[in-house]
C-alpha cells in the first residue's frame, strides 16, 4: 500500500550517513544565499518523494532551497572523497560547494537530499562554495531528461535564483538546488578511505552500502559484502554506460569522484547530447586529449571500476578483483544490444542485428546526421520507396548507402512477427521526439537570466514527456542550427 502524502512542514529528514562520523565528512550549516528567489518546484520528484505535489506552490521553497532555513532533522553534512580526475589522483577532493541536508523514506526507499550551492565547506580549496543559474538551470533540467529516457540519473527536487554576484568566465549570479539521489555515495569515497589507509571506515562504508542496496547479503561476512558491491557496482555500471551510449548522452567529465556507487548518472557539467551523429564528439571545451568523448566513455567508466577495484584490493584478492571486472564487457554489450533492438523495432534476438546496427551508425556517421531526429523518424518507417522521411534528413550522397542499409533491414524485418503498426507504436515509445539539445538548454538559461521562465516550463514539460508527439512544441523538436551543435561548455557550466 502506497504510504499518504505529506505536507511540507510534516517532512522530518534522517541523518544515517552524517551518523557515520567525522570520518567520513563534516558538519557545518549553509551559507544562504541573498535575497533567493524561488524558479521552480519539480512536481514529479515532490510526489516521488510522499510529499503532496499541491505543495510546489508553498512559500517556504525559497528558504530551504537557498539553505536559509532547514527541514527538521536535517544535519547538513558536508562529504569528504577523493577521486581520479582527468587519470590522476587527486585527495583534496569532497563536497565544495554541496551540503548532504539527510534522507527521507518513502514506499520503502530513502533518498538523500543534497543542497548544491550552499557556500563554503572545509573542502572548497580556492572555491566560492556557490553555484550560478547557467550550471543549475543545467543539471534540473539534464536529471529529467534522462530519467524519462529511462536512464538512472539523480534528480532536483527545487532550485532557486538570486541577485548575489558569482565570478566564472563572466559575473553571473548564484543559484541552489536540492538534487535528490537514491545514494550520494562515489567511487571517491573508498578510493579517500583506502588511500587514506582507514580501512575500518571503508568497511563501514561497504556495510552501509550494501545494507541500503543489497540487503540479501547484510548479514554475510565482510569479504563476501565488499565482493557483493563491487559486482553490483560494475553491473550497474555497464547497464548506465549502454544507456547513454543508446541515447546519444556524453557526461563530459567521468571522473571518479563523479561516479556512483550505484551506477546512475551523477554530477552533471559539460555534458550534451548528441545531434550530428560524431562518435568522437567531445562536449566539455576543457577535455583537450578527448579523454571524455562519446565514443571513449563505455572505456572510461571500465577504467574508473578498476580504480574503484584497487581501493577494494584490502578487502578482495587479486583474482576476484578480476573476476569482478570481467562482468563489465559481456554485461555492457548485452544492455546496449537490447537497447538498440528497441530502437530499431527488433524484439527479438537475431544473430546479425549488431552488424545491422553498426552499418547503420556509420552511415548516419559519413553523413553527420542527426542521431535522435533519424531514429524518430525510422520509427514511421513502413518499407516505403522512396523513404522521403528519412532521405530528408541524410545528405543526397549518402541515399545509395541508406538505401542499401534499408534492404537489409526490410530483409531483417521479415523475420519479425509483429504488424508493422505495432513495431511502429513499440518504436515511438524508445525513440524520442525531443531531447536536451544544448542550443535549447542555453535559450532556457538565456530566457531566465531575463527572469523568464516559461521556456524553462515548456522544455521541463517536453522532457517529461519525451516521445509524445506535441505538435505545438515542434519547434523544440527541430533541427539544430549550425551555430548551436558545438557550444562551447565547461566544467563551471
Amino acid at each position: 500500500m502506497t504510504a499518504p502524502l505529506k505536507k511540507l512542514a510534516q517532512v522530518t529528514l534522517q541523518h544515517h550517513f552524517a551518523d557515520l562520523g567525522d570520518t567520513f565528512g563534516s558538519k557545518l550549516p549553509p551559507t544562504p544565499l541573498q535575497n533567493p528567489q524561488l524558479i521552480h518546484v519539480n512536481r514529479q520528484v515532490l510526489e516521488m518523494l510522499g510529499i503532496d505535489p499541491a505543495e510546489a506552490g508553498n512559500p517556504r521553497w525559497a528558504e530551504l532551497t537557498s539553505g536559509a532555513t532547514l527541514f527538521a532533522g536535517s544535519k547538513p553534512f558536508a562529504m569528504k572523497y577523493t577521486g581520479h580526475q582527468f587519470g590522476s589522483y587527486n585527495p583534496d577532493l569532497g563536497d565544495g560547494r554541496a551540503l548532504l541536508l539527510g534522507e527521507m523514506e518513502h514506499d520503502g526507499k530513502r533518498w538523500d537530499l543534497h543542497l548544491k550551492g550552499a557556500g563554503k565547506t572545509p573542502y572548497s580549496r580556492f572555491g566560492d562554495g556557490r553555484a550560478v543559474l547557467r550550471s543549475t538551470i543545467r543539471e534540473y533540467i539534464a536529471g529529467e531528461a534522462l530519467t524519462a529516457l529511462g536512464i538512472r540519473s539523480t534528480r532536483a527536487l527545487s532550485i532557486v535564483g538570486s541577485d548575489e554576484p558569482v565570478a566564472r568566465e563572466r559575473m553571473e549570479t548564484g543559484a541552489a538546488l536540492i538534487r535528490v539521489a537514491r545514494s550520494h555515495v562515489r567511487f571517491g569515497h573508498f578510493e579517500y578511505l583506502f588511500y587514506t589507509r582507514r580501512l575500518e571506515a571503508q568497511q563501514k562504508l561497504v556495510r552501509f552500502v550494501c545494507a541500503q542496496f543489497l540487503p540479501e547479503v547484510k548479514q554475510l561476512d565482510i569479504v563476501q559484502q565488499a565482493e557483493a558491491l563491487l559486482r553490483f557496482t560494475v553491473a550497474r555500471s555497464a547497464e548506465l554506460a549502454a544507456g547513454w551510449q543508446s541515447v546519444g548522452f556524453a557526461h563530459g567529465v567521468l571522473n571518479t569522484d563523479n561516479m556512483s556507487i550505484i551506477g546512475d548518472t551523477f554530477d552533471f557539467g559539460p555534458y550534451g547530447f548528441l545531434d550530428d551523429y560524431e562518435p568522437g564528439f567531445i562536449c566539455n571545451h576543457s577535455d583537450h586529449t578527448g579523454r571524455y568523448a562519446f565514443d571513449a566513455q563505455p572505456g572510461v567508466v571500465l577504467w574508473n571500476l578498476n580504480a574503484l577495484a584497487h581501493a577494494f584490493s584490502a578487502l578482495l584478492d587479486t583474482e576476484t578483483l578480476k573476476d569482478c571486472l570481467g562482468q563489465f564487457q559481456p554485461l555492457l554489450i548485452d544492455s546496449y544490444a537490447e537497447r538498440m533492438r528497441a530502437k530499431l523495432g527488433l524484439a527479438v534476438d537475431e544473430e546479425g542485428d549488431q552488424q545491422l546496427c553498426a552499418d547503420l551508425l556509420q552511415v548516419l556517421e559519413d553523413g553527420r546526421v542527426d542521431y535522435t531526429a533519424f531514429f524518430r523518424a525510422l520509427s514511421h518507417y513502413c518499407g516505403e520507396r522512396p523513404a522521403t522521411r528519412l532521405e530528408a534528413l541524410v545528405p543526397p550522397g549518402q541515399h545509395e548507402s541508406l538505401g542499401q542499409w534499408l534492404n537489409h533491414y526490410d530483409h531483417r524485418l521479415q523475420k519479425e512477427s509483429r504488424s508493422a503498426e505495432e513495431r511502429g507504436k513499440a518504436m515511438l515509445r524508445t525513440n524520442p521526439k525531443f531531447i536536451l539539445r544544448n542550443y535549447l538548454a542555453q535559450r532556457v538559461i538565456e530566457a531566465a537570466e531575463q527572469q523568464d521562465y516559461r521556456p524553462l516550463e515548456d522544455i521541463l514539460f517536453l522532457l517529461q514527456n519525451p516521445f509524445d508527439e506535441h505538435p505545438e512544441f515542434d519547434s523544440w523538436a527541430a533541427l539544430p542550427p549550425d551555430s548551436g551543435k558545438h557550444l562551447p561548455i565547461s566544467c563551471s557550466s
